[in-house]
C-alpha cells in the first residue's frame, strides 16, 4: 500500500526544538494547509466548515531512521527510562506517522487554491500531511480515559519574561503565539541548569532564554540565517 501527503502545513517552527509536546496546548499559534495541486478540488472541502476541529495524520518527515526498536526513551520520564514504543507518541516508530487535533478557524483563497487555516498545531513547518477527518466530540472525547504515564508528573507552566525591546522584534500578530509556546517550557525534561542559555527558531527568528526558578527569561532574538 503506497500512502502519499494531500497537502503541507506550514507553521513558525523551522526547527524541532520549541514545538509544543502536544497539539492543542498552545492554541494562539496558527499554521496554513495547503493542498497539493491533484487535491485542490474545493469539492474535496465541501461540509467542512461545519467542525470546529479536524484531525490531522501526518508524517514524521525529518526523523532519520535505519530501522526501529521496541522500546524509545520518553523525554516526559527524563530521557532515562525505557518505555514500549506503543505506549508513547514517540516519533521513533515502524511507520513515522503523527496525530493531532487541532481546531479549524477557516479558510484562505490563494494561488494554490482553498488553504485551512488552522490553530494549536504541534507540527513542524512544511510537513506532509496524509489525511484530514473530522474530529466528532461524541466519538472522539472519552472523559472517563487514563492518562498512563503522560501526565505523572506536574505540568509545569513558566512565568516569560521579554524585554521590550526584544518583542519589538517579533510581528505583532506572533507575539502571544512566542509567549505562549515559552510558558509551555520547551527544555528536555531533564535539563535544568540556570546558566545554561538555550536556542529556540521560530517564526523566522532565533529565540534565546534562560530559564531559573519557575521564569524564563528571554535574552536575545536574531534573524534566522
Amino acid at each position: 500500500m503506497e500512502i502519499k501527503p494531500i497537502a503541507h502545513i506550514y507553521t513558525d517552527f523551522k526547527g524541532k526544538f520549541g514545538i509544543p509536546r502536544q497539539s492543542g496546548l498552545v492554541g494562539s499559534l496558527t499554521g496554513r494547509i495547503v493542498f497539493l495541486p491533484e487535491y485542490r478540488d474545493p469539492d474535496a472541502l465541501r461540509g467542512l466548515e461545519q467542525y470546529s476541529h479536524i484531525w490531522l495524520l501526518w508524517e514524521f518527515s525529518e526523523i532519520k531512521r535505519s530501522g526501529w526498536t521496541p522500546t524509545v526513551r520518553p523525554p516526559r520520564l527524563g530521557g532515562n527510562t525505557r518505555m514500549g514504543v506503543f505506549s508513547t507518541r514517540s516519533p521513533y516508530r515502524p511507520n513515522p506517522i503523527g496525530l493531532s487535533v487541532v481546531r479549524l478557524e477557516g479558510t484562505e483563497q490563494t494561488a494554490d487554491g482553498t488553504a485551512l487555516i488552522v490553530s494549536g498545531a504541534d507540527i513542524l513547518d512544511g510537513t506532509p500531511i496524509f489525511d484530514i477527518k473530522p474530529y466528532l466530540p461524541y466519538v472522539d472525547s472519552i472523559p472517563e480515559a487514563s492518562n498512563g504515564f503522560a501526565l505523572s508528573t506536574a505540568e509545569g507552566v513558566l512565568t516569560v519574561e521579554i524585554p521590550e525591546r526584544l518583542l519589538r522584534t517579533i510581528p505583532e500578530e506572533k507575539r502571544e503565539g512566542l509567549r505562549d509556546v515559552l510558558a509551555q517550557d520547551p527544555r528536555p525534561q531533564y535539563q535544568h541548569s540556570p546558566e545554561r542559555i538555550y536556542t529556540m527558531s521560530f517564526g523566522g527568528k532565533e529565540v534565546s532564554f534562560t530559564v531559573d526558578n519557575g521564569r524564563l527569561t528571554v535574552t536575545d532574538i536574531t534573524d534566522s540565517k
